[in-house]
């Protein structure tokens, strides 16, 4: 999973990537343009269920999944004509599966803002119609091609024409592609444009720490004029920068104190797997414990071709178990004497959660 992180100089972008990636990779300065090159950054997906398997199996090697995040300059109204640093680094990000916007919520008047006032419902509306003007520039020049192709009557070549023309009339009165309930189909036609609005979108409000303990999403979505089924994740950047200097029990205890769940990284990983649609299985044995991450709804023979596609190819069936069963079972013999193991097939949809042991023909 890849995520591209977005919003206007000064907003906690590059604190935020630190502290998300537990590394000072992005300049952090009160100014705006700090960020030049972008930044990308690994970041294991945090997983209680991994350790508890761990101990299970008795092995030394655990692989989280992991998440990609690149982090781009700031961007600025008028971005599109080439205002700030431009567009030029939007490429960075067109092939991300989401696109994180952080949102400066917090009032600090030591830190500078590039609009000179912390106006969180303008500063979306300003980084959302630069993304829609620079897929517009995108669309324009694939739109004349296509046209130019229509003209020779074939009918599929007339009927992508007329899906740029939508998309780019859409685009013109200010819709996001993905807000225009494309088809799977349409889609598909348009994947190798890879527009930044037809990509989901998620939220990041960057409140100040007094503030994180006590945020009421429904009220913050109203300030900042989101729908209710969008997607944000009040984070600290400066908190959770914080944390990533600290041990595992120290951090807890800290977030504990300040009556939080969890921290923002994983609050931002699961909304980004609620919004993408994805989940974890596991392979759990004496060589490694691993989390796989796949789409809901897909079948065991897809499940295995993430290991490699010869295991898709060659599926013949798949012995399944729920992690917590094998937990406390205290192991794979004892639960298939418990009956919770069992044998599926080529239709079995996989499960958040399962452990799975495939067998194939090579």
């Amino acid at each position: 999973m890849k995520i591209g992180i977005v919003g206007l100089p000064n907003v906690g972008k590059s604190t935020l990537f630190n502290a998300l990636t537990r590394s000072q990779g992005a300049k952090a300065e009160n100014f705006p343009f700090c960020t030049i090159d972008p930044n990308v950054g690994i970041v294991e997906v945090p997983d209680e269920r991994l350790h508890k398997l761990q101990n299970t199996v008795q092995t030394e090697v655990v692989i989280p999944a992991i998440v990609e995040f690149v982090d781009i300059a700031g961007l600025v109204k008028g971005a599109s004509e080439g205002e700030g640093l431009g567009n030029k680094f939007l490429a960075h990000i067109r092939e991300c599966d989401a696109i994180a916007q952080v949102i400066r919520i917090f009032e600090d008047k030591n830190v500078t803002h590039v609009h000179d006032s912390v106006d969180p419902k303008r500063d979306i509306e300003v980084i959302e119609t630069e993304l829609i003007l620079a897929d517009s520039q995108t669309l324009e020049k694939r739109l004349g091609k296509a046209e130019s192709d229509a003209k020779s009557g074939d009918k599929d070549k007339k009927a992508y024409a007329e899906l740029l023309k939508k998309i780019a009339d859409a685009l013109s009165s200010g819709q996001k592609v993905i807000d225009m309930a494309l088809t799977e189909e349409e889609n598909k036609a348009i994947h190798d444009l890879h527009l930044l609005t037809n990509k989901p979108f998620l939220y990041i409000a960057n409140v100040h720490e007094d503030e994180i303990g006590s945020i009421e999403i429904p009220a913050l979505k109203e300030k900042l004029g989101l729908g209710e089924n969008e997607r944000i994740i009040p984070i600290c950047a400066k908190l959770e920068q914080d944390l990533g200097q600290l041990s595992a029990e120290e951090a807890q205890m800290f977030l504990d104190e300040l009556g939080l769940q969890g921290t923002g990284l994983g609050a931002l990983i699961q909304a980004a797997y609620d919004t993408l649609g994805l989940h974890t299985y596991f392979t759990a044995g004496k060589k490694e414990v691993r989390a796989w991450t796949i789409h809901k709804g897909d079948t065991a023979p897809q499940a295995a071709g993430v290991i490699h596609t010869d295991f898709e190819k060659g599926f013949i069936r798949a012995e399944v178990v729920l992690w917590k069963d094998l937990v406390e079972s205290n192991g794979e013999q004892a639960a298939k004497e418990k009956g919770l193991v069992r044998t599926e097939g080529k239709d079995y949809v996989v499960k958040d959660g399962d452990v799975m042991h495939f067998h194939f023909s090579s």
